[in-house]
């Protein structure tokens, strides 16, 4: 009998031990969640502010340099476009044709001596170029040309004009105030001029 109660005490002991262990583990393994659960969301929080406060406030100093970056090259191929039809005699809706053409020639053309310029090689510059601007600039122009067309007598007025210069200018200040938006809400989704910064940086 004796010696059946010493096992059994034994037993008891070795048990009482044992889960005693068991619930030190799991608490230490809560404790070990807990601290590291908290290291968790100090890291994210903060950083994830900061990272988000610095974009939002670069976007729209960030979208004004990209549009204005297009605006330059859609003017410049735009006013080529109309002196080239003009002197060649060629009727309204040619000469819009071929500023138009222009315009996007130009645009992508500085995109893609920014890119060359870092490093970047040709085909690959052209693929940026395109997924940069091609929004920006067929609003810009659909705006300006909007624009233009609808002012009287603005596709008839000759280049010497005050008209003709007024509509164009007015129609590229009103793109420029309508890209803008467009531009911040691609470069936000890491589309647009975001694919040209990503190759400065």
């Amino acid at each position: 009998m004796e010696h059946t109660g010493h096992h059994s005490g034994d037993a008891h002991g070795h048990t009482g031990h044992g889960d005693h262990a068991g619930h030190g583990d799991h608490a230490g393994h809560g404790d070990h969640h807990r601290v590291h659960g908290g290291h968790a969301g100090h890291r994210a929080g903060p950083d994830a502010g900061r990272h988000h406060a610095a974009r939002a406030g670069a976007s729209w100093a960030m979208a004004a340099k990209a549009t204005l970056h297009c605006l330059t090259g859609c003017a410049v191929g735009e006013i080529l476009g109309m002196v080239i039809g003009t002197a060649l005699a060629w009727g309204n809706v040619p000469t819009m044709v071929l500023a138009i053409g222009l315009a996007f020639v130009f645009g992508y053309s500085f995109t893609l001596f920014g890119v060359r310029r870092a490093g970047l090689e040709l085909r690959a510059a052209i693929k940026v170029a395109l997924a940069a601007d091609t929004v920006s600039i067929a609003v810009m122009e659909l705006v300006d040309n909007g624009i233009v067309a609808l002012t009287p007598g603005a596709m008839d007025a000759q280049l010497s004009d005050g008209l003709f210069w007024s509509a164009l200018l007015g129609g590229f200040a009103v793109a420029f105030l309508v890209t803008t938006p467009v531009n911040k809400w691609m470069i936000g989704r890491g589309k647009g001029h975001a694919v040209v910064h990503a190759h400065h940086h």
